[in-house]
């Protein structure tokens, strides 16, 4: 599938990865900025001005690491390999 493709299925809670990636067991999935906000009791306005967690792709790295607010190079963009992870 392409990018887009990828990208609608981070938003529906999957998992993706590239065929073309060389690292074993290497992934994205999407953290929820509220159920993360959630989860950490954050975010109810208790303190003025209080900032709100966003959402952000994560990436499960070869090395067993997860890496926050991964960035898609021109290439991962532009590639039509993606799957879903099941």
């Amino acid at each position: 599938m392409n990018f887009g493709e990828a990208i609608k299925a981070l938003k529906e809670g999957k998992k993706v990865a590239r065929t073309g990636w060389n690292g074993k067991g290497m992934f994205l999935y999407l953290i929820n900025g509220r159920e993360f906000q959630n989860a950490l009791k954050y975010g109810y306005g208790e303190y003025e001005h209080e900032p709100t967690i966003t959402s952000s792709i994560a990436m499960k790295t070869a090395q067993n690491t997860i890496v926050v607010g991964w960035l898609a190079s021109q290439t991962d963009m532009l590639a039509e390999d993606w799957i879903i992870i099941e």
